[in-house]
C-alpha cells in the first residue's frame, strides 16, 4: 500500500508540472486507469496546457509522417518485387500476361503524383477485353470473382435494361451485381454509340487494391524497359 501511495504522490507530483499522462507512465509504471482515477481532480495552468497542446500537434505530424514513410516503403518493395515478377513472365513469353499488362496499360487507372492510391480498374465497351483482364488479374494476381466490383456508365436514353443483361451474360455475374450509371445526356446527330448495339461502358474495379495497382505500374515499367523505349 506504501509503494502505491508513493506511486500515487509521485505522478501527482509530475502532473502538476505539466506532464503529460504518457510522460507520467514512463516514470511511474501504473495502468492508465490508475492514473487516470489519481490524477481526475488535477488542473493545469494555461501555460501547461499550451505545452501538452503543441507536443499533441508535434505528435500528430510525426505520426503521419510515419505512416506515410511507411506507405512509401510498401510502394517502393512492391514496384522491386513487381519487376522482378515482370522479367521472369517476359523470359518465359507468358502470353496472358503479356497480354493483360499491355491491356491494362492502355485501359486502366494508372499511378501518377496526384492520385498515387488508386484502385486497379480497368474500364472498357468490349466484353470480351474485359473477361481477358479479369482472368489475367485472377491468375496472376490471386484475385477471386468476389473481389470485383463492375459499374454500367451508359445513356439513358439506351435500353438499360437490355445493356444490363447483355454485361450480366457476357461477364457471368448475377444483375443484381451491376452498379449502373448515367451519362450526361448526348443528342448530338454526330454521336455513334447508339441503337440495338450500345451497351455502354464496363468499368471493372479490384477491392482493396491500392497496391496492387502499384504492382501493376512495377510490370508496365518492366515491360517498357524490356522493349527497349527508354
Amino acid at each position: 500500500m506504501r509503494a502505491k501511495l508513493v506511486e500515487r504522490n509521485k505522478a501527482i507530483d509530475l502532473r502538476r508540472q505539466g506532464l503529460s499522462y504518457s510522460e507520467i507512465q514512463a516514470r511511474v509504471p501504473v495502468s492508465q486507469a490508475s492514473l487516470s482515477f489519481w490524477l481526475r481532480g488535477i488542473d493545469l495552468d494555461d501555460s501547461h496546457r499550451q505545452r501538452l497542446a503543441d507536443k499533441k500537434v508535434v505528435g500528430q505530424r510525426e505520426g503521419a509522417e510515419k505512416v506515410h514513410r511507411e506507405k512509401l516503403d510498401r510502394v517502393a518493395r512492391t514496384l522491386r518485387t513487381a519487376e522482378r515478377e515482370a522479367i521472369q513472365f517476359l523470359s518465359t513469353k507468358e502470353l496472358l500476361w503479356i497480354i493483360g499488362t499491355v491491356l491494362y496499360w492502355a485501359e486502366g487507372t494508372k499511378i501518377n503524383e496526384w492520385t498515387s492510391w488508386e484502385r486497379a480498374t480497368f474500364t472498357n465497351m468490349d466484353a470480351g477485353m474485359i473477361r481477358i483482364v479479369r482472368e489475367w488479374l485472377m491468375r496472376y494476381c490471386s484475385l477471386i470473382p468476389d473481389d470485383f466490383v463492375y459499374a454500367l456508365y451508359i445513356h439513358p436514353d439506351a435500353d438499360v435494361t437490355a445493356a444490363q443483361s447483355y454485361w450480366a451474360q457476357n461477364l457471368g455475374i448475377t444483375k443484381a451485381r451491376l452498379q449502373t450509371y448515367f451519362k450526361r445526356p448526348n443528342p448530338s446527330p454526330r454521336r455513334k454509340h447508339v441503337g440495338r448495339t450500345y451497351y455502354g461502358t464496363m468499368r471493372m474495379t479490384v477491392r482493396r487494391s491500392t497496391l496492387l495497382t502499384h504492382r501493376i505500374m512495377g510490370w508496365i515499367r518492366a515491360v517498357v524497359r524490356h522493349c527497349g523505349v527508354v
